[in-house]
């Protein structure tokens, strides 16, 4: 309760100059000043539900409570939620609101909250959660990020999450800033997983299977870009071993603006999932979640 409490003022200052992401835009958030993102002083809020279709350790079997931010810091030309990432799609909430709504999350027994796209709206996330919790809301937090995050945010919120399940999506700058917008990802996605590793370590589970905290990396296979991913995971194997927990996610299809590029104008295929299962076994990676496709 005192971390929340400290770092629920720190968070509200940074709204003055915000740097919450390696953009650092530096906008004025409390005056009515917005950023590349969007983002203004209320979180806008697209849904909050019950959601069974995460990693096991993370949805269980009773689902885990999740809560989608609108706004991005990144603009990901392939985003499957676009029409809330990119279009800001929902509505605005005050922390008093989505304190409510983590304790409506709570009553109907799911494992955890897990904020969704949640970089930009890190003060008001502090600022639920801290109201939650003196009213007695004692879920994990789980912090589920495109892994562009800075080294303010994390700061802030260092003691507060329990898990984080952050996104490795490029090595290549040249591949970050044609998909996502951002050439610099690789550089601040190493720096940011880094210091989630620092905070709470690789994943652990309870004896029922449920992750009660730690860091879980996800990565998003692209079709004919097989070797990026080969790339990725052989960083993740030098890096961090081969016991570092990954989900390898095999469900891309041209959402948004991906149909208009070349060989992202289709769906992933069987055989370009079957190499990347395959690069992760010859690295021998052990703690592989894997689709069926």
């Amino acid at each position: 309760m005192k971390v929340l409490r400290e770092r629920r003022e720190k968070a509200v200052e940074s709204l003055r100059r915000c740097r919450l992401c390696p953009r650092e835009c530096g906008v004025d958030r409390l005056s009515g000043e917005t950023g590349f993102c969007g983002a203004g002083v209320d979180a806008t809020v697209a849904a909050v539900s019950v959601h069974h279709g995460e990693e096991p350790p993370i949805s269980g079997d009773r689902g885990s409570g999740t809560v989608f931010f609108s706004r991005c810091n990144m603009a990901c030309l392939f985003c499957q939620n676009y029409p809330i990432s990119q279009m800001g799609a929902g509505r605005r909430m005050t922390a008093a609101e989505l304190c409510d709504r983590l304790l409506w999350l709570e009553r109907k027994g799911v494992h955890n909250v897990n904020f969704v796209t949640p970089t930009p709206h890190v003060p008001q996330l502090i600022g639920a959660l801290s109201a939650a919790r003196e009213k007695g809301f004692s879920l994990p937090v789980v912090y589920n990020t495109g892994g562009y995050d800075s080294m303010e945010a994390l700061s802030l919120l260092e003691g507060i999450v329990d898990v984080y399940l952050p996104d490795m999506k490029y090595r290549s700058e040249g591949l970050s800033g044609l998909a996502s917008g951002v050439p610099d990802y690789p550089l601040h996605n190493t720096r940011a997983v880094a210091e989630m590793l620092r905070q709470v370590g690789p994943l652990k589970k309870g004896r029922d299977g449920i992750a009660k905290r730690g860091v879980l990396i996800r990565h998003l296979v692209l079709p004919e870009r097989v070797e990026e991913t080969e790339r990725v995971l052989s960083y993740i194997r030098g890096e961090y071993g081969r016991r570092m927990p990954l989900s390898l996610m095999g469900q891309f299809f041209p959402a948004h603006r991906a149909a208009a590029v070349k060989g992202l104008d289709r769906k992933l295929s069987a055989a370009e999932y079957g190499r990347a299962v395959e690069a992760a076994r010859r690295l021998e990676l052990t703690d592989v979640f894997i689709q069926e496709i």
